[in-house]
């Protein structure tokens, strides 16, 4: 059965929100006297039916569908994208992280200020404002926050920290919650850890061919260190768990410190950093080297005694993964060396740096094309189906450096000409990786302005036809 995603507002108002979602119905078409809705599947019977025709005067026919789809349409024709008003307590909380769900949500901040209160969600990196809130709801709703992820309502002088489970129907993933005290009351930030196995597999990375080659033959060494670096929020520990999948073998003893632990897998490891007991990144790893492991993951090298035990993990035949801050792949030996780490320690160690960043794709429904010197590119216009944003969902690009005997050179002299290495060996940088999406027509250049500065452009040969792609 087709579903109708654009139902007429003179259709919709027809039904009240508040009898749609009490009775589970979607209005979509008339026909006569008859009023045709969606079902959501096992709800409403034929009784409650019967009743909502005796007090609309309409007879009601119905076609079910999923909740799932349900759910889609609802938020589509009844939750405008704009600021609205709020709800309290629990049913409006489960709510609130369904309709995030279904907007591909990552996280949901609960922000107090001096004479208002909202609720933003963020979308494809970017925050949209979703709620607003008076002060009496927003508070109710803080604590409500509080009791489900198990934390103390009564202290709102320090941060806390919490999970929360979400279970509906066949949907189900935790929640992880952050409260933090602030001038006019305590913000809260929650991140839907949503699982999607498909973003967990290694070739659906974004990594392009060469790249992709690169990163599995390291990954398949025995020893040695790998570091992904780039900001918060760029995508790194999605692609450390989905290489953790790959490495994930019977015959591998894999160890993970991590914080926090985002996503279980089942045959890894994972211990939860807590230091406020004294259990760190560098204690965590000396009793790591006890527990005759093959495979170590380090959530995050930020500091000397950590930047040690790595190195020295991955020098007494182990297979290090781990991230830093670093603008660029190569930026992953400077911040080492920053760390107090020796260079040929470094060169002796690291087997493969990486450096990726998280890019929003078009909206294939409204994006509009124009011409920049002669090339064909698009840029975001906004529509329903992408919530007017321009924007449907992000992909992660890349930029992989292997550590062979020239880069290793390079990183023992610290006078060497890094960027004409890289150059030579054809190494796609993060902003030709930019430039080939945005001539692909998948990405705009309002996209990859930040991190492409323009030293690089890709040539028209290398970008794939789009024409026959085009929706």
């Amino acid at each position: 059965m087709t579903i109708e995603d654009k139902i007429p507002v003179e259709i919709l108002q027809t039904l009240n929100p508040e009898i749609v979602k009490e009775y589970s119905l979607i209005p979509y078409g008339k026909s006569g006297d008859s009023l045709i809705c969606y079902r959501k599947s096992g709800c409403c019977p034929d009784g409650k039916l019967d009743m909502l025709s005796a007090v609309t005067g309409y007879h009601i026919s119905v076609s079910d569908i999923d909740g799932e789809a349900f759910a889609r349409l609802y938020i589509k024709n009844y939750r405008d994208g704009l600021s609205r008003k709020a709800g309290t307590g629990k049913d409006f909380l489960y709510s609130l992280i369904r309709e995030a769900y279904f907007m591909y949500c990552s996280d949901i901040h609960f922000e107090c200020y001096e004479s208002r209160y909202r609720i933003r969600f963020r979308i494809d990196g970017k925050l949209m404002e979703q709620y607003s809130l008076e002060q009496s709801q927003y508070i109710s709703l803080v604590n409500q926050v509080k009791i489900l992820s198990m934390l103390d309502i009564a202290e709102k002088r320090l941060p806390q920290d919490g999970r929360l489970f979400y279970k509906s129907e066949d949907i189900k993933f935790d929640v992880r919650v952050s409260v933090m005290p602030s001038v006019y009351g305590e913000k809260v930030v929650m991140r839907l850890l949503t699982r999607q196995p498909e973003l967990l597999e290694i070739d659906n990375l974004g990594l392009e061919r060469k790249q992709l080659a690169d990163y599995r033959t390291a990954i398949g060494r025995p020893f040695g260190m790998i570091l992904i670096s780039g900001p918060t929020g760029s995508g790194k520990s999605t692609t450390l768990y989905a290489t953790l999948r790959v490495l994930n073998k019977e015959w591998n003893n894999i160890l993970t410190i991590e914080d926090p632990v985002e996503y279980t897998l089942d045959g890894v490891n994972q211990v939860q950093l807590k230091e406020e007991v004294g259990l760190s990144f560098p204690v965590a790893l000396r009793t790591f080297l006890r527990q005759d492991p093959d495979v170590i993951m380090v959530g995050e090298i930020r500091d000397q005694d950590t930047a040690q035990m790595a190195v020295r993990s991955s020098l007494t035949g182990h297979l290090v993964l781990s991230t830093i801050h670093a603008n660029s792949a190569y930026g992953c030996v400077q911040r080492l060396v920053g760390m107090g780490i020796n260079r040929y320690l470094i060169a002796d160690t690291l087997i493969l740096m990486a450096a990726q960043r998280l890019v929003r794709i078009l909206c294939p429904y409204c994006r509009q094309e124009y011409f920049m010197e002669g090339r064909r590119i698009y840029r975001p216009v906004g529509c329903e189906k992408c919530f007017y944003t321009g924007y449907r969902g992000r992909k992660a690009i890349y930029e992989i450096i292997p550590v062979d005997d020239d880069i290793r050179t390079c990183i023992r002299d610290e006078n060497a000409d890094i960027d004409r290495i890289i150059s030579n060996k054809g190494i796609s940088t993060l902003s030709s990786s930019g430039y080939r999406l945005l001539y692909s027509g998948d990405t705009s250049l309002e996209e990859i302005l930040p991190f492409a500065g323009g030293e690089y452009q890709v040539s028209q040969e290398e970008v794939p036809d789009r024409k026959q792609m085009d929706i």
